[in-house]
């Protein structure tokens, strides 16, 4: 639970899944509640004392305070988040963690737009742990940039990529495949590949089953279509993980161009494409979905030779055809749809024509395969919900694209006249040595202040 990846450098999936009857998890609660029941499935289990589960369950974790309902298309009420996107909760609660002596002091994170500010906002200005965040230089929306680049808390260490977020993600992974290093310097991450943050995902796809369902008195339980916008594939491990538990979900993944998931699905065919497309949608302008890994594990019966075997493959080669008894497997659990641009920007202006919605581009990725079906007019009696990630307010671009008027709230104006703090890292710098330099840098600092302390 606690580390971020592996020992032997996998991604990590704690084994034993839980069984759930949903039962155990209250159908009328706040997310934030409902997050946390989920977490102590996990938790206790694992022997987490009583006074970490009671902390986890008091603390406050309400921004904005209350019950957060899933926005309807017919109503302007999304729940916002301080960074406007949904990870806030997710590394909200996770941050929780770090008062704990179990969590590591050096966080390391890598982004492609929304991960980097919703980290950053859980943990700055925190005393015992530092955070350093590797954003794409131009290929985030601006405003994405400035959440990040201009928090100048001591603790926070903002490094801008001359890359995109596949390329940053590299350096990352070879920090965290050194256990020896890791160790040493409690590093960990709250990006996806942190099993906990795809735990704590977990609970969007049960408050969206909740919300969807008017009641869990029938037999079997109602069945429910959950559409997962996604890059990376974290938000469907945590949907697949969730509907292997026991929750009756039918899982649709909506990537945009970047479409190595939908070919995945679709054909079997795991590999990269020539490069990396940028899209209107640029948090999931992904070509390595590295939660898949997660996926063809527990597709595998938790087969980890079959698992490790087909992503070395996929290292070495760039390529993979899935063997036909996974893919069968992977075919019959979801279903995916890869959207335009176009598409896009169709399904933002369709959006606010018919509901007065603003959509962010990421959000009308999965909306756009709610219109499709509707247009097919193929009848179904199979309730869905589209997840939606974030706010329009973080992608003027993309508002002004579909021919709309961008809403842009104070906060984010004001971000344009605040000063900035970022270090560069150029193409044909060493991106590992930068970051194992730094996180050095930390730990002396650390070590130098606990000595202070002691005297």
């Amino acid at each position: 639970m606690i580390y971020t990846v592996a020992d032997e450098a996998g991604m990590r999936l704690e084994t034993g899944l839980p069984s759930l009857g949903l039962g155990h998890v209250p159908q009328r609660v706040v997310v934030q509640r409902l997050t946390v029941r989920l977490c102590v499935l996990w938790l206790c289990p694992m022997g987490c004392g009583s006074l970490e589960t009671r902390c986890l369950w008091d603390c406050p974790l309400c921004r904005p305070p209350g019950s957060c309902e899933l926005p309807q298309l017919d109503r302007e009420t999304l729940c916002q988040w301080s960074t406007l996107s949904y990870p806030g909760l997710v590394k909200e609660l996770c941050a929780l963690f770090i008062g704990s002596e179990l969590i590591p002091k050096d966080d390391l994170n890598g982004t492609s737009g929304d991960t980097g500010s919703a980290a950053i906002e859980s943990v700055q200005g925190a005393k015992n742990v530092d955070i350093i965040v590797l954003l794409p230089k131009g290929h985030c929306t601006k405003i994405q940039e400035l959440q990040m680049t201009t928090v100048l808390k001591e603790n926070v260490h903002v490094f801008g990529v001359e890359g995109n977020s596949d390329e940053l993600d590299e350096p990352i992974k070879t920090v965290f495949a050194d256990v020896a290093f890791v160790k040493k310097h409690n590093l960990m991450s709250l990006n996806s590949i942190n099993w906990s943050r795809v735990l704590v995902q977990m609970a969007h796809h049960f408050f969206a089953y909740f919300q969807c369902t008017p009641s869990l008195d029938t037999h079997p339980l109602p069945l429910v279509e959950v559409v997962v916008p996604t890059g990376a594939a974290g938000n469907l491990a945590a949907g697949y993980i969730a509907q292997k538990i026991g929750l009756p979900i039918r899982l649709v993944v909506a990537v945009n161009r970047n479409d190595i998931i939908h070919r995945t699905v679709q054909q079997g065919d795991f590999s990269l494409s020539e490069a990396v497309k940028s899209t209107l949608a640029s948090a999931m302008d992904i070509q390595v979905p590295y939660n898949m890994e997660r996926v063809f594990w527990l597709l595998s019966g938790c087969d980890s030779q079959v698992t490790r075997a087909l992503m070395e493959q996929f290292e070495r080669t760039q390529s993979v055809n899935l063997p036909k008894e996974l893919h069968s497997k992977l075919s019959e659990v979801v279903t995916s749809e890869s959207v335009s641009d176009e598409a896009i920007t169709q399904t933002m202006g369709r959006c606010w024509e018919e509901n007065q919605y603003l959509l962010c581009p990421h959000s009308a990725v999965a909306v756009n395969y709610h219109y499709q079906q509707m247009d097919r007019q193929q009848p179904s009696s199979t309730p869905r919900c589209c997840l939606a990630p974030a706010s329009a307010a973080k992608f003027p671009e993309a508002v002004l694209a579909a021919g709309l008027t961008p809403e842009t709230p104070a906060e984010i104006v004001a971000l344009e006249h605040k000063e900035t703090r970022c270090t560069p890292m150029q193409r044909g710098d060493n991106w590992t040595l930068m970051l194992q330099d730094t996180i050095e840098d930390l730990s002396r600092r650390w070590r130098g202040h606990a000595l202070n302390a002691s005297q």
